[in-house]
Protein backbone atom coordinates (compact mmCIF):
# COMPACT_ATOMS: atom_id res chain seq x y z
CA UNK A 1 0.00 0.00 0.00
CA UNK A 2 1.31 3.27 -0.66
CA UNK A 3 1.37 6.09 1.63
CA UNK A 4 -1.49 8.12 -0.31
CA UNK A 5 -3.77 5.04 0.00
CA UNK A 6 -3.63 4.79 3.79
CA UNK A 7 -3.31 8.76 4.78
CA UNK A 8 -6.33 10.43 5.99
CA UNK A 9 -8.37 12.43 3.34
CA UNK A 10 -7.88 16.52 4.52
CA UNK A 11 -11.09 17.48 6.31
CA UNK A 12 -12.14 14.03 7.67
CA UNK A 13 -12.39 13.70 11.18
CA UNK A 14 -11.27 10.04 12.39
CA UNK A 15 -11.83 9.08 15.82
CA UNK A 16 -8.49 8.46 17.30
CA UNK A 17 -9.53 4.38 17.57
CA UNK A 18 -10.77 4.49 13.67
CA UNK A 19 -6.65 6.05 13.36
CA UNK A 20 -5.13 3.51 15.10
CA UNK A 21 -7.05 1.10 12.84
CA UNK A 22 -5.63 2.48 9.94
CA UNK A 23 -2.46 2.83 11.11
CA UNK A 24 -1.97 -0.89 12.42
CA UNK A 25 -4.11 -2.50 8.96
CA UNK A 26 -2.50 -0.09 6.65
CA UNK A 27 -6.39 0.34 5.74
CA UNK A 28 -7.26 2.91 2.75
CA UNK A 29 -9.82 5.38 3.99
CA UNK A 30 -12.27 5.14 1.02
CA UNK A 31 -15.06 7.19 0.08
CA UNK A 32 -18.23 6.58 -2.55
CA UNK A 33 -15.93 7.66 -5.64
CA UNK A 34 -12.73 5.52 -4.54
CA UNK A 35 -14.55 2.24 -3.32
CA UNK A 36 -14.85 0.63 -6.36
CA UNK A 37 -11.64 0.69 -7.68
CA UNK A 38 -10.15 -0.48 -3.93
CA UNK A 39 -12.34 -2.97 -4.07
CA UNK A 40 -12.02 -4.67 -7.49
CA UNK A 41 -8.30 -5.28 -6.52
CA UNK A 42 -7.43 -8.95 -6.54
CA UNK A 43 -7.02 -10.70 -3.34
CA UNK A 44 -8.73 -10.97 -0.03
CA UNK A 45 -10.32 -7.80 1.62
CA UNK A 46 -12.29 -6.42 4.22
CA UNK A 47 -14.58 -3.18 4.14
CA UNK A 48 -15.20 -1.53 7.52
CA UNK A 49 -18.26 0.02 7.39
CA UNK A 50 -18.22 2.43 10.34
CA UNK A 51 -20.68 4.62 11.44
CA UNK A 52 -20.81 7.57 14.05
CA UNK A 53 -19.27 6.68 17.27
CA UNK A 54 -21.87 9.48 18.85
CA UNK A 55 -25.18 7.19 17.93
CA UNK A 56 -23.43 3.41 17.67
CA UNK A 57 -21.01 2.68 20.35
CA UNK A 58 -20.06 -0.53 18.94
CA UNK A 59 -18.17 1.08 16.19
CA UNK A 60 -15.43 1.86 18.56
CA UNK A 61 -15.68 -1.53 19.16
CA UNK A 62 -15.43 -2.59 16.04
CA UNK A 63 -11.95 -0.19 15.39
CA UNK A 64 -10.77 -2.23 18.35
CA UNK A 65 -11.54 -5.66 16.85
CA UNK A 66 -10.26 -5.34 13.07
CA UNK A 67 -6.98 -4.88 13.75
CA UNK A 68 -6.34 -8.32 16.05
CA UNK A 69 -8.42 -9.91 13.25
CA UNK A 70 -6.44 -8.96 10.74
CA UNK A 71 -3.06 -9.72 12.85
CA UNK A 72 -4.74 -13.24 13.78
CA UNK A 73 -5.30 -13.57 9.74
CA UNK A 74 -1.55 -13.51 9.25
CA UNK A 75 -2.38 -10.01 7.31
CA UNK A 76 -4.01 -12.51 5.11
CA UNK A 77 -6.30 -10.13 3.40
CA UNK A 78 -6.54 -5.74 3.00
CA UNK A 79 -8.41 -3.20 4.95
CA UNK A 80 -10.59 -0.75 3.73
CA UNK A 81 -12.36 1.61 6.32
CA UNK A 82 -15.42 3.39 4.74
CA UNK A 83 -16.45 6.71 7.30
CA UNK A 84 -19.80 7.34 8.23
CA UNK A 85 -21.01 9.22 5.34
CA UNK A 86 -19.62 6.64 2.73
CA UNK A 87 -20.81 3.84 4.77
CA UNK A 88 -24.23 4.97 4.55
CA UNK A 89 -23.88 5.61 0.93
CA UNK A 90 -22.36 2.11 0.04
CA UNK A 91 -24.30 -0.04 2.96
CA UNK A 92 -27.60 -0.51 0.29
CA UNK A 93 -25.20 -2.71 -1.61
CA UNK A 94 -24.52 -5.43 0.91
CA UNK A 95 -27.62 -5.90 3.41
CA UNK A 96 -26.56 -5.71 6.27
CA UNK A 97 -29.40 -5.05 9.16
CA UNK A 98 -26.99 -3.54 11.94
CA UNK A 99 -24.08 -1.26 12.19
CA UNK A 100 -21.02 -1.66 12.41
CA UNK A 101 -20.37 -3.99 10.06
CA UNK A 102 -17.35 -5.88 7.81
CA UNK A 103 -17.68 -7.13 4.52
CA UNK A 104 -15.25 -9.84 3.06
CA UNK A 105 -14.40 -9.74 -0.77
CA UNK A 106 -12.02 -11.74 -3.14
CA UNK A 107 -11.18 -9.78 -6.34
CA UNK A 108 -13.94 -7.21 -5.41
CA UNK A 109 -16.82 -10.28 -5.43
CA UNK A 110 -18.65 -10.55 -2.31
CA UNK A 111 -17.70 -13.52 0.29
CA UNK A 112 -20.28 -11.92 3.39
CA UNK A 113 -20.80 -9.79 6.06
CA UNK A 114 -20.73 -9.62 9.87
CA UNK A 115 -22.79 -7.15 11.14
CA UNK A 116 -22.90 -6.25 14.85
CA UNK A 117 -20.83 -6.51 17.49
CA UNK A 118 -19.95 -10.45 18.40
CA UNK A 119 -17.97 -12.58 20.83
CA UNK A 120 -13.79 -13.41 19.85
CA UNK A 121 -14.97 -16.84 18.97
CA UNK A 122 -17.34 -15.87 16.36
CA UNK A 123 -15.65 -13.19 14.96
CA UNK A 124 -12.65 -15.89 14.62
CA UNK A 125 -14.88 -18.54 13.04
CA UNK A 126 -16.98 -16.14 10.65
CA UNK A 127 -13.63 -14.53 9.31
CA UNK A 128 -12.32 -18.15 8.88
CA UNK A 129 -15.46 -19.01 7.17
CA UNK A 130 -15.77 -15.85 4.61
CA UNK A 131 -12.04 -16.39 3.98
CA UNK A 132 -12.68 -19.86 2.27
CA UNK A 133 -16.19 -18.89 0.73
CA UNK A 134 -16.92 -19.14 -2.77
CA UNK A 135 -18.36 -15.66 -3.86
CA UNK A 136 -21.64 -14.99 -4.02
CA UNK A 137 -24.42 -11.85 -4.85
CA UNK A 138 -24.78 -9.72 -1.90
CA UNK A 139 -27.89 -9.67 -0.17
CA UNK A 140 -28.81 -6.21 -0.94
CA UNK A 141 -31.38 -4.39 0.00
CA UNK A 142 -34.57 -5.53 -1.69
CA UNK A 143 -36.20 -3.05 -3.89
CA UNK A 144 -38.86 -4.61 -6.53
CA UNK A 145 -37.84 -3.73 -9.92
CA UNK A 146 -40.89 -3.31 -12.19
CA UNK A 147 -41.47 -2.70 -15.85
CA UNK A 148 -42.36 0.73 -17.25
CA UNK A 149 -46.19 1.01 -16.17
CA UNK A 150 -46.61 -2.13 -13.93
CA UNK A 151 -48.40 -1.13 -10.76
CA UNK A 152 -46.44 -1.82 -7.66
CA UNK A 153 -49.92 -3.15 -6.43
CA UNK A 154 -49.44 -7.35 -5.21
CA UNK A 155 -51.28 -9.07 -7.48
CA UNK A 156 -51.58 -12.87 -8.46
CA UNK A 157 -50.01 -13.95 -11.56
Amino acid sequence: MTAAQTSVPPGLDLHPLMLRLVKETGAAVLAPDTFDAWSQQAGLAMVVFAEDAERFKETLDMAVVVPELHLAAGRAFRVGLLPPAASRALAPRYGFARWPAFVMLRDGRYLGAVDGIRDWDVYLAELQRLMAAEPSRAPTVGIPVLAAGQSAEPHCH
